[in-house]
């Protein structure tokens, strides 16, 4: 095993840079993993701009697929070879939130400090994905097998979005037969769609103006497509559904415009999710929330993470009842990641999301 290796990393807003770093060491309770294919996130871009503050000299990224290349002292049920995945949060299983069943949340409770973020540790507390290799603390409550069969792009959605965009859509409590609106379709908002149908929703709305993504939504579930560059949004869901409003609506974007809107096409008792991540003060107008008076929810959700959660996505891929391979528009090798950035910080070229292999 090299003594160095190849890693994306932070510098200052406005820079990350390829460069060299030690192999980690590996604790007892560790796992190393060598990084087959990961890819580039949302967030990874706010904390290039500055907008989500991390240590300079911090490796970024958060969605590894890979093999286990060494096993701590402490770490059993693996083998090293195997593949596996992580997920972008890194639940302890032992801190007062995992314990409590909120397993994103752990690092609010277990001494990785009070950051914003909940569990998330890849790329934000500790050194990520966007390199050779990565290491996965608190093993055996996060690696995750990778099924015979299934390549790496199959599963590559598992760690970040596909856990966010469904966790959005089984926290805004849609039945059978429901009807749901998701803002944006980005890579989270067409998880949340492609997860709002299996959740049983018979009408998804999907808002959204790139003519990609929309096409993406429909190949995810979305049964209606209404295009905010041409129309408002709210008052076209809400002739879509006769005035009555959405069951529920799914919030993937971050913005003040789609939180409020999101409000104003719910039905009196439907649920708001939130799955944005916001960059300032969000502020609820009166009439949109009804005064406080209609019974409606709102919930956010960070992606779970840990291995049991991984287990259920990748079972999800396996059946075939969503296909998200088609959400890698691009590949790129890790020398080049630094144009991969500049591509999804762009939005250039329809890119929905891009495959990184060292």
């Amino acid at each position: 095993m090299p003594e160095m290796m190849k890693a994306a990393v932070f510098v200052e807003p406005g820079r990350i840079v390829l460069d060299d770093k030690p192999v980690p060491d590996v604790g007892p309770n560790d796992a190393l993993m060598r990084i087959t294919t990961t890819t580039i996130c949302g967030t990874d871009v706010h904390i290039l701009k500055g907008e989500y503050p991390v240590e300079k000299g911090l490796t970024v990224g958060h969605e590894p697929v890979g093999v286990i290349e060494k096993l701590g002292a402490n770490v059993h049920g693996y083998s090293e070879g195997q593949r596996v995945i992580a997920g972008a949060i890194c639940p302890s299983g032992y801190s007062n939130a995992c314990l409590d069943g909120l397993y994103a949340q752990d690092g609010q409770s277990c001494g990785h400090g009070l950051k914003p973020m909940g569990g998330w540790r890849f790329g934000n507390t500790i050194d990520g994905t966007q390199a050779e290799y990565v290491l996965v603390p608190d093993a055996m409550a996060n690696l995750a097998p990778v099924p015979d069969g299934l390549t790496d792009e199959q599963v590559l959605m598992c760690p970040d979005i596909m856990s966010t965009g469904f966790a959005g859509a089984e926290s805004a409590n849609i039945k059978i037969g429901d009807t749901v609106a998701v803002f944006a379709q980005g890579p989270i908002g067409l998880c949340a769609t492609a997860g709002a149908k299996l959740k049983g929703a018979t009408t998804i709305i999907a808002v959204e103006s790139v003519p990609e993504r929309m096409e993406m939504a429909s190949r995810m579930g979305a049964d209606a497509l209404v295009d905010f560059s041409k129309t408002d949004p709210v008052d076209e869901i809400m002739r879509l559904t006769d005035g009555r409003g959405v069951d529920a609506a799914i919030e993937a974007l971050g913005t003040q415009a789609t939180f409020e809107s999101c409000l104003r096409v719910l039905k009196p008792g439907g649920t708001l999710s939130s799955l944005g991540v916001y960059s300032g003060d969000l502020s609820i107008p009166l009439d949109a929330f009804n005064a406080g008076l209609g019974d409606n929810r709102i919930v956010t959700s960070l992606c779970p993470g840990g291995k049991e959660r991984m287990r259920r996505l990748m079972n999800v891929v396996a059946s075939g009842r969503v296909d998200l391979n088609p959400l890698v528009s691009h590949r790129y090798k890790l020398d080049d990641i630094l144009d991969a950035y500049d591509l999804f910080a762009n939005q250039r070229d329809g890119v929905l999301k891009v495959a990184i292999t060292p």
